[in-house]
Order: C-alpha cells, then structure tokens, then sequence
C-alpha cells in the first residue's frame, strides 16, 4: 500500500534517501550467484561495492549523510551480507573517520574514486570490549616528525579486518596509542596504506582467518613490524593535536575521552548495522508471507487444498514478527532522526542520543535474529536452500549483533547509566512516574497499553536500584554482579517503549482511514505481545486486574483475526523490487516449475568405446599449440 510505504520510508524523502539503493539492488549484478567458492564470493562483494560507488555523486557527501548511508545497508544487507560489511568499513569507519578528522585537507580522491579501499583495524585479539586497552603502538620519532607503528605481542595483532589482498589496494585507518618520548597519550588514529598492486606492503604482516559462518568476508589478522610513517598520518582534530615540538593539545581532560572522540564513528556505524539487520529481516517476512499464500496443503474436505495462511498457527506468528518489524523499522527512523538533528554543543543530548542509538542497535539486531529464525522455520525445507534467499540471513544478523560493539556489553552500559540517571515510567495526573490505576481501562486502548509498558520499565528499574543499594559493600563487582539482571530487564523495556512510541507517532501521521486502521493494529498487537512478560509484575503492583491478565490472549487473538487478510498488504508495504523477488522460486507462484525435471541427455549412436572424432581433433590442438615455443595453452574452465 502507497501510504504505509510512504510513513516506512521516510515520507516525501522516500526517493532521495532510498530510490537509489532499491534500483540498484534490483539489477542483475545482485542476482544470487551459485556456485561460488567463498573465496570468488568475496571477491563478488568488492566488485558490488564498486557499483555502488560509481551509483553515488560523492563518497564524501554520502559519508556525511548518515540518513542515506544507513539506508544504503538497508537495501545492500539481504541481497550480500558481504557487500554491507565492505560499505560499512569503507564509507563509515575508514572515510568517515578520515572526514571527521581532517575534513577536506588530504587528498581523500584514491579512496573516494575506490582506487584504493579503505579498511578499520581497532580490534585486537586480546582487546574487543576492552579496546581503549589495546597494545598497538605508534611511536612518535622526533629525528623524522613521523610514526613507528609497530604490535608488540602476538594478543595485539589486529583481528578480522578485510585487509587481505581480495578486492584490491588497500589502506587502514588503525589505532594505535600514541608514544612520545615514552609517555603514553592516549589512543589515535593513524592512515596506514597496506598493499599496492604487487602485494601487502613491507612490515605489514597478514594472515588470513578462517572462514566464518554467513556471507563470505576476507577477515585477517593484521600486525606491524616497525612500520614507518610520515607526520600526516595521524588524524587529529581538536580532542588531540601534536605541535612542532611532539606536544599534544587536546580539548578534553583525559585518554579515554580522547578516544572515545577519536572512534566516533561507531555510532553511525550502530545505525548502520541495525538497518542492515532491519531489512534483513523484512526480506525474510515478505519471502515467508508470499510462501504461505502460494503453497497450498490439504483441507479438512476430501480433495480440498487451501494455502498456509488459512491456518491460525502460521499466520499468527508471521503476523507477531511483522508488527516487531513495523516497530524496528519506525524506531530506526527516530533514531536517525535524533542523530541528524543532534547539537554538536548540546553534550547531555548527544550522550543520551549515544545510549539510545545503542539500545536500538541492541533491540533491533536481536529482534532481527528472532525474524529471520522464524520465517526459514515457516518455509519449511525450502528455506534451507540459498537461492531461496533465507539461509544465510540469520547468519548475517549475527554480524551485525557482534559488529560495533557487543549487544550483551553496550546494554550493560547503558543499564549502569540508566539505574539512577533515567527516570522510567508514564506520566500520570499525579505527576512523572505514577501510573494511571486499571479500573475502567480497556486493552484495546492503545494508550493504556503504552502506561502498561512505561510502568513495566518502571518496576524493573526500582528492582534495580534496590539491589544496587542493598548490595555488598566494598565489592563493586558483587553490588553489580546482583544489580545487572534487573538493569538489563529495565533496558530490554525501555527499547520495547521507544519501539512503540516509533510506531504510535506513525499512528498519528497517517492519512487515510485504511492505513490507520492497519497501523493501529499492529501497534495493539505489537504492545500486546511485549505486555505478556509483565503481566506477573504488573497484576501485583496493581496495575492490571484479574481480568485483564486473563482477557490479553484472547485480545491479540482478535486483532490477529483482524490482521491476517492483510497479510500481504502489509508486507507489500515494504517495497522489495519486484525483480528481486522474481529471483527468489519460493516468493513467486510458480515455485514448483523452478524444478522442472532437466531434458534427458542426447543418447549417442555410435559406440561409447569407439574414439570420438570431436575429442581428437580438440586434443590434437591443443598439443599443437603446446608444442609452439613459449605457448601454453589456456587452462579450461568445467
């Protein structure tokens, strides 16, 4: 439907930040491809992101748009999981960074042009979570004004940056902390070139890891032996600067600032890795949906056949998943609206911006895994096959719950923040935090159901409090160890809560009878489904009655009955190209004539024992042509 693609993609922006990336994923070139080994997989993926590269005016404009380069995961990420890791690296970490650095003062052209691709190298294999700990060191040389970057251990190689030789010339963007005269500054960045066209630079040392589980990337272990650099290598900007004399001026006070400034660029790539997730997972509920109303199975009358979606059973759960679906995607737009509309001098805003940027990251890549999951499983057998386009997509959320920064480790930091310096739950007529009382209430009232959720966050954070005042003294560990279960059960409602105030305001922007009614369904069935968990806690806080408790399932299996003829309304919505799906047997009606039983084999006349003349002749020139001085011939491909 024309009006809820309109409120999913981003209104009368729709084409400026997402025409581009769907027409393109529509070619051929994004045609799944079998029969590749990872290897030629890999190399695919770069190929890809020169496309994508010569489809934009500016790499540069593009990397500052953080609206278009989310969506270009968006669109990338369920057509070549590997493609939307590369762009990832390349527009977000490695020329992002150089941008935020040093704006337009180098020359950026070699890699703006993909003469060169740029890669990131901050993880180490001793140092993930714990980066602002890492061992790479860049020495500061005062006889030349430049760099030593050198790995001092085996636990500082840098881990799983694409920096083989696949996909061309490369340069890095590494952090290393910065010594100068012994003394350690902090962590900086530091653009590295890696290989040429005749192979990896010397000191440069690169090992190829094994393969992993979804899209094939060329993943590395990356180190340094004592390689120089020239004075304009280090990226600084106002958190950190080296003078003539090997003096460093910074803005902020103290080594973990300056590196979490230095690696800023982790929060757009948050964005980026839950669009990609995102739509990932509308991919998959749009194949799954499509399979249910093609493949028909026995009906209760002899000889009757009806399709999948006639059974309660599976379209109720592909009916729960997409109004989560609805959900991520309206949250992910909040939240890049949040960052682009953010004050650079506002620096309370921005660290609350920072933390619920993290949770969405969190909620989204998670509610992504639990899609896709859900959708292979509704394909039956089918969905084990790659060229039905589901297999590998569970397994390129998990990147993306790993990637910029672990979901588990971001919520816990962001739980630690919100305990005493968030204030949960609704706003009442006693004032913030008090509840408005059950009584004459209706779980089909939207804003009851969102009070309900608010007071369960709520519930969840005072658990938190009084665990962290009642826990051990003396032992920050302890006090923690018994406040963390509550505090990530506060976060996991506070990212449910902002996923359904998304989904409210969308709600509240539709302009037609139909689109609001669809909207507001998805959202009762949505609240409804998060409510579930907390109907224990709020029935004992008094906030729902015995009756309501009992009456929830039957209500969200109302409003599935109200939702399952608009199944594929809803999942048209989402606006994958056509050719795209045509692609994909199991998306179309015709599935079954994608195995159409193969021509039998022309049958030979002669004997199969006697010479084949063709065979001779063939084999004849090629030991003709072996036998010329100085030509070999050509190996055949099968």
């Amino acid at each position: 439907m024309d009006e809820l693609s309109h409120l999913l993609f981003e209104g009368d922006e729709r084409d400026r930040v997402h025409g581009r990336w769907r027409a393109l994923v529509a070619g051929e070139e994004f045609a799944y491809r079998p029969d590749l080994t990872p290897r030629e997989r890999a190399e695919l993926s770069y190929r890809r992101l020169r496309l994508v590269n010569s489809a934009i005016p500016s790499a540069e404009a593009l990397t500052y748009d953080a609206r278009r380069l989310a969506a270009l995961h968006e669109w990338t990420g369920f057509v070549d999981g590997g493609l939307c890791t590369l762009a990832s690296i390349h527009y977000n970490l490695f020329l992002g960074s150089l941008l935020d650095h040093d704006g337009y003062r180098r020359d950026l052209s070699p890699y703006a042009a993909m003469r060169r691709t740029g890669v990131f190298l901050c993880t180490e294999l001793e140092h993930g979570n714990d980066v602002a700990n890492l061992r790479t060191v860049a020495r500061y040389d005062r006889e030349t004004g430049g760099f030593v970057l050198h790995t001092p251990t085996v636990g500082a190689q840098k881990f799983m940056p694409n920096t083989s030789l696949t996909g061309g010339p490369k340069s890095a963007v590494v952090a290393a902390r910065l010594l100068v005269d012994d003394e350690d500054q902090g962590i900086f960045l530091f653009l590295t070139p890696l290989s040429d066209d005749k192979g990896h630079l010397p000191g440069v040392r690169v090992r190829r890891l094994p393969e992993r589980t979804g899209t094939p990337v060329d993943h590395c272990l990356t180190s340094f032996d004592h390689v120089r650099l020239p004075r304009e290598a280090m990226l600084e900007a106002a958190h950190g600067r080296l003078d003539e004399d090997g003096k460093l001026t910074s803005s902020l006070g103290n080594r973990r600032k300056r590196f979490l400034r230095s690696v800023g660029r982790v929060t757009v790539g948050k964005l980026c890795m839950s669009a990609g997730t995102l739509g990932m997972a509308r991919a998959a509920l749009t194949i799954a949906v499509r399979y249910a109303h093609h493949r028909h199975i026995g009906g209760p009358k002899a000889g009757q056949r009806i399709p999948l979606t006639a059974h309660r059973s599976h379209h109720a759960r592909l009916l729960r998943s997409l109004s989560t679906a609805y959900a991520m995607t309206f949250l992910q737009r909040t939240m890049v609206d949040r960052w682009t509309a953010l004050d650079e001098c506002d620096r309370e805003q921005r660290e609350e911006t920072e933390r619920l940027i993290a949770i969405a990251k969190g909620w989204i890549t998670w509610q992504a895994r639990d899609i896709t999951i859900e959708c292979r499983e509704r394909c039956g057998a089918q969905g084990l096959f790659p060229h039905n386009n589901l297999a590998d997509l569970q397994l390129n959320v998990e990147g993306g719950i790993t990637a910029e920064g672990d979901n588990l480790v971001i919520w816990v930091k962001a739980a630690s923040e919100m305990v005493f310096g968030h204030e949960s739950g609704p706003s009442g007529p006693s004032g913030p935090g008090q509840p408005v009382p059950p009584a004459g209430r209706d779980l089909a009232d939207l804003g009851f159901l969102r009070d309900l959720l608010a007071s369960a966050e709520r519930i969840w954070q005072t658990r938190a409090r009084e665990a962290l005042r009642g826990g051990p003294a003396g032992d920050p560990i302890g006090r923690w160890n018994v406040t963390s279960g509550a505090a990530l059960e506060m976060v996991s409602a506070h990212a449910r809560l902002q996923a359904a105030d998304a989904l409210l305001a969308a709600v509240g922007k539709a302009r037609n009878a139909r689109a609001r009614f669809l909207l507001e369904n998805v959202s009762r069935l949505f609240l409804l489904e998060q409510l579930s968990r907390h109907t224990g806690d709020l029935l004992a806080a008094g906030l729902m009655t015995p009756e309501q408790v009992v009456s929830l399932h039957d209500t969200a299996d109302g409003v599935v009955a109200d939702l399952a003829p608009h199944l594929m309304t809803l999942v048209d919505a989402f606006d994958l190209p056509e050719e795209f799906l045509s692609r994909v047997p199991i998306a179309g009606p015709d599935y079954v004539g994608h195995y159409e039983p193969a021509p039998e084999p022309v049958r030979l006349s002669r004997d199969p024992a006697a010479p084949d003349p063709a065979l001779e002749c063939e084999v004849a020139s090629v030991l003709e042509s072996a036998l010329e001085p100085g030509v070999l011939p050509e190996p055949t491909l099968a």
